[in-house]
């Protein structure tokens, strides 16, 4: 008779077999079954896959039981590599590879080994396009309508990417490859940036195994908002010579030499978008100057666009009767958009211009070259042949957002400052592009950069906004070598593209949730050289961004003209059913030159009533062109409506979003300290840095208050000098014991900007008083932190060194708000003007 240790044993195996039964007959083991060295590929339906039953036999004793090791998932046999590469704010006459005039060689390499795509399309926004391409669905689809900074409380601009909308990284994880993210992350909602999470919109979230990269739109490359994985780095650190687009090569150089040593035979998937060429502007001085040796932009932006025009019909890249697009002078047809000519400017404007020129395309070709340093370790692995390459060039359009002028430091133009001191702009001639500047080129660069079309980043509804130069590589695969394609495709046919290429079925079920269709369709067709003139199997595609709309079909595209031009700021919107239509036919008319509404209103009618259908179809609805304000929508957040925030000790790294925001407002800063014998110095509290902040601080021991307002000019509170006669008339050092030092600000509202009366006491002597014209009123940072206790970033002023570790104790820190003093319409018309230099 049975024991009941046996029954209980039997029992158990026997249910665990019956529960696998179906897993087990689905999937066929690789190798002898049970072995450390037994592997499987599964079906992919569902991920991860169920367990397998244990093989072996369990017995009471181990020495009668036999063990059995469950198999090791693996990708379909001979799956390639994926080198998955996408660069930012970058219009289609960029690359050389297209027609431009910038060397982008690694990029001229994949299109050689390939083919090049002239009909691509991304989004025109940057995380929408990212969320798309990631996903393989529209971007309203997976929440991501509009940037994540302007998320709102709708399925299709709320910035998440839900469990049922799996990512390729997910996907690809899942069947056996290993998973890579480097450099831009802008698709985490900015309500999670912080290390309270929740991780799973964070890369490690979303199926990608290792995160080299920077969270949000865009990064000092000097000083980076950088993370490995979840934990921010500071690599520059005692390094002079750093710079991210150099380091995230090295990073990726080095993940593939180790991934190489320890499973060689395990495909990767690297996903590799650098920051390039998203402002600011930071390329090393050694490619400056071998730009400037070049003299590519001495002769303007018009001349430079007939350049880039002759180039692209040489190369083949747009059909031989593709027609200029006119220059925006005013007229009607472009919404009464203007850009001076270049004839009209001043001899230092030219020159100021050409800088601003040289140090974008240096970036460009700089970040193209570390590219090819990563494509040249995979050739040096001896993995190119089983390599499929996707360079990708831009997520959008280049970039209006740097205003008619250019700016030595960004943050001005997202306060809306859009006319600066030309002195004070040629003070940083000689420094632009270095850890000095913050900078952005003026929009005349931007339009002739998106040659041969109509329109920049921002713009959905026309191709200077939404197309982009392509091409994919894939040795034994692609015979047509060094061809073009024109088949209309779009970001969403990425994903679909690579399951078919690696043998990978898109999942029915993943973590237990169902899943959503993919909505692009595959690319891999276009490979073989007897469908090089094949019809496009992307038929219908919608473009929506903040009100600007169009839709494509079957050859077709109707678009919305832009009633206001990006670069024009503080217009008001008009109603969304007043927008006016053009209808372009762009199998005849490559640049959506002439516009056919006049002339063909039945067809117009059609398209429209497309567009309507696809948008409901893809939660494109509410549409919203009031945008802007949306950025003052309420979002989760652990911090949403505090006015009194307390802290202990040293804290560093606390995101701006997470931070108590003085802008436009009365505060206090009250920081209780214990300083120890000998004296005591550094930051106590400081947010934002060179580029704008302030920072409370002791300078060899003297208590000093800094507010950098944009870096156009400082005002310090300190003892001694400048301070309250008879209070520290010789700036003395704070004694040993304890102190209570505090900044009190009372804004001169209501409205955005304005000054007010600061005063700086310490243990209840007032120290300093200063009334200053104006403050920082929409955006203090993108990408620097809250640090207490030390300065993690830049300083807010070059009198001390960083870290600037706090040598004293920081025994409670209090900040308190008073209530914002922006009315209604201030807040309406502020917003507007920030988040249009700001997607």
């Amino acid at each position: 008779m049975k024991s009941a240790r046996q029954i209980l044993f039997g029992v158990m195996l026997a249910a665990a077999v019956m529960a696998a039964a179906p897993s087990a007959r689905a999937q066929q083991i690789n190798g002898t079954p049970g072995s450390p060295d037994a592997t499987v590929t599964i079906d992919g339906k569902q991920i991860p896959p169920p367990p397998m039953p244990f093989g072996g036999v369990i017995k009471e004793s181990v020495k009668d039981s036999t063990p059995y090791w469950p198999p090791r998932v693996v990708a379909p046999k001979g799956a390639p590599n994926i080198l998955l590469v996408m660069t930012d704010d970058q219009g289609y006459g960029i690359s050389s590879t297209f027609g431009g005039v910038i060397p982008t060689p690694a990029m001229d390499r994949v299109a050689k080994a390939g083919l090049r795509y002239t009909q691509f399309h991304s989004t025109a926004l940057c995380s929408p396009t990212r969320a798309a391409l990631i996903t393989g669905r529209n971007h309203h689809t997976v929440g991501a309508g509009v940037v994540g900074e302007l998320a709102t409380g709708y399925p299709g601009y709320d910035s998440i990417i839900g469990p049922e909308h799996a990512t390729i990284g997910e996907i690809l994880k899942e069947n056996g490859y290993a998973t890579s993210w480097f450099g831009k992350e802008h698709n985490t909602p900015t309500f999670q940036y912080s290390l309270a999470g929740p991780y799973d919109q964070w890369p490690s979230g979303m199926g990608f195994e290792y995160f080299y990269g920077f969270m949000g739109g865009e990064t000092d490359q000097w000083t980076p908002y950088l993370f490995r994985d979840h934990t921010q780095i500071f690599p520059w650190i005692g390094r002079k010579d750093y710079n991210l687009t150099t380091d995230m090569a090295d990073e990726a150089v080095k993940y593939l030499h180790s991934m190489n040593a320890v499973a060689p035979d395990k495909p990767f998937f690297l996903y590799y978008v650098p920051g390039g060429t998203h402002s600011p502007h930071q390329p090393t001085k050694e490619w400056i100057a071998k730009i400037h040796a070049m003299h590519l932009f001495d002769n303007g932006w018009e001349k430079l666009r007939d350049t880039i025009f002759a180039n692209q019909k040489k190369l083949g890249v747009i059909p031989p009767d593709t027609q200029l697009t006119p220059w925006p002078d005013g007229q009607a047809a472009l919404g009464g958009a203007k850009l001076p000519r270049w004839d009209s400017l001043s001899l230092i404007q030219k020159k100021l211009y050409i800088r601003q020129a040289e140090v974008f395309a240096a970036y460009a070709a700089y970040t193209d070259y570390e590219i090819g340093r990563v494509i040249q370790e995979v050739q040096d692995q001896g993995k190119l042949d089983n390599t499929i390459i996707i360079y990708i060039c831009g997520d959008n359009g280049t970039s209006p957002e740097g205003t008619l002028e250019g700016t030595y430091n960004t943050l001005t133009a997202y306060n809306g400052i859009l006319t600066l001191p030309e002195p004070l702009q040629l003070l940083h001639y000689e420094d632009w592009g270095s850890d000095k500047t913050y900078p952005h080129m003026a929009v005349g660069w931007t339009w002739a950069f998106d040659t041969p079309f109509k329109w920049t980043k921002q713009v959905a509804s026309h191709f200077g906004g939404t197309r982009q130069g392509m091409a994919i590589s894939w040795p034994g695969h692609i015979s047509d070598v060094g061809g073009i394609r024109t088949q209309f495709h779009h970001i969403i046919d990425i994903v679909p593209t690579l399951l078919e290429a690696t043998g990978i079925k898109a999942p029915e079920l993943v973590n237990g949730i169902p899943q959503k269709p993919i909505e692009g369709v595959s690319m891999a067709y276009t490979f073989d050289t007897a469908n090089a003139k094949a019809p496009s199997k992307h038929e219908t595609q919608y473009f929506e961004m903040v009100g600007n709309r169009a839709i494509y079909h079957d050859g077709w595209v109707a678009a919305t003209t832009p009633p206001v031009a990006p670069w024009m700021l503080g217009a008001t919107m008009p109603a969304l059913g007043d927008y006016h239509w053009e209808l372009y036919n762009i199998a005849k008319d490559y640049s959506e030159n002439n516009d056919l509404a006049a002339q063909q209103p039945d067809k117009l009618k059609e398209m429209q009533a497309l567009f309507l259908t696809e948008a409901g179809k893809y939660q494109v609805f509410p549409l919203d062109n009031s945008g802007f304000v949306r950025v003052l929508a309420p979002k989760p957040s652990a911090t949403a409506g505090k006015t009194e925030f307390t802290y202990t000790g040293v804290n560093a790294g606390i995101p701006f979003g997470n931070a108590p925001s003085i802008l436009d407002k009365d505060y206090t800063i009250t920081a209780e300290i214990t300083v120890p014998k000998g004296g005591a110095e550094g930051m106590i509290v400081t947010l934002g840095g060179r580029f704008g902040g302030y920072g409370l601080y002791l300078l060899k021991g003297k208590p000093i208050f800094t507010y950098n307002l944009l870096d156009m000019e400082r005002f310090r509170w300190e003892g001694g000098v400048g301070g309250r006669v008879g209070a520290d008339l010789f700036g003395r050092a704070l004694a040993p014991g304890k102190h209570t030092l505090v900044f009190n600000f009372k804004y001169d509202g209501p409205g955005p900007g304005k000054g007010g009366t600061g005063v700086f006491t310490v243990d209840g002597k007032e120290m300093a008083s200063k009334k200053i014209a104006h403050t920082i009123p929409l955006i203090m940072t993108v990408d620097e932190t809250f640090d207490i206790g030390l300065d993690t970033g830049t300083g807010v002023d070059n009198s001390y060194q960083l870290p600037f570790k706090f040598t004293g104790t920081i025994d409670k820190l209090t900040t308190k708000l008073g209530p914002s003093q922006m009315s209604a319409a201030d807040k309406k018309a502020a917003e507007e003007a920030y988040a249009k230099v700001n997607n």
